[in-house]
């Protein structure tokens, strides 16, 4: 009798990001959607998510040998300090954050393509664009992590100006928008739409007297999905 095929073990992937703290449950849940379409594409992979503002969530799906995905746009404290503390005594290979993937400056260029030609007819040839961060006032790698990310979108949108500013610290968004003229657009370099991108970024730009188009989080951008599943293909 021939002997049943044996079922290769699914590839595991953990997809983290911080969360939101104050209420985790629905920054928890946009993260599942996103790990659901990954997994759409990777129907031989086990996608799990968790964000660390879940208590015990992410030791809770944490497995050996599993790809560590970090939804985080910089490879800063989180990342080299929280996620490794957590998730000490577990065997996994953890992958550079989303925001260091060295194909999302591309899909930003597209993205950004896309959003100048539905602009107003009004709008300025070359639309400029101001790259809203968190940045950090606890260590320069967020901000260092945004600034080479502008140097590699840059040529991508010749002639348009790529204006860099930060929710924490200097320059911050209300003194950056303020300078921009009308027809801007405001991408937030954001990997979820926290409160960060519903409330500070908004505020920091009526502030601002801002007469630009806000656009959403890049990390809830169309092709999102895919890229997080040919880096989880290239890392495995």
């Amino acid at each position: 009798m021939p002997r049943p095929a044996k079922t290769r073990p699914l590839k595991i992937a953990l997809l983290t990001a911080h969360g939101q703290p104050s209420a985790p449950v629905g920054q928890e849940q946009a993260l599942a959607q996103l790990a659901q379409r990954v997994s759409d594409q990777l129907p031989d992979w086990d996608i799990r998510s968790a964000t660390l503002a879940s208590p015990g969530r992410l030791e809770q799906l944490m497995q050996d040998g599993a790809l560590v995905y970090p939804f985080f746009m910089a490879d800063g404290w989180f990342t080299s300090q929280v996620l490794p503390k957590r998730l000490k005594g577990f065997d996994y290979d953890q992958l550079a954050p989303f925001g260091q993937d060295p194909t999302l400056p591309q899909l930003t260029a597209d993205i950004l393509a896309q959003a100048f030609q539905a602009a107003p007819a009004e709008t300025a040839e070359k639309p400029p664009v101001l790259l809203a961060a968190h940045g950090s006032a606890r260590g320069p790698k967020a901000a260092e992590a945004t600034e080479l990310f502008a140097q590699s979108l840059r040529p991508l949108l010749p002639g348009h100006q790529v204006v860099t500013c930060y929710i924490e610290q200097a320059p911050f968004v209300a003194d950056a928008a303020r300078e921009m003229p009308a027809g801007t657009l405001c991408l937030p370099f954001f990997a979820q739409s926290g409160n960060h991108v519903t409330m500070d970024l908004p505020e920091a730009l009526e502030e601002a007297g801002f007469r630009g188009t806000t656009l959403p989080a890049l990390g809830g951008s169309k092709g999102i999905a895919s890229l997080i599943a040919n880096a989880l293909q290239t890392a495995a």
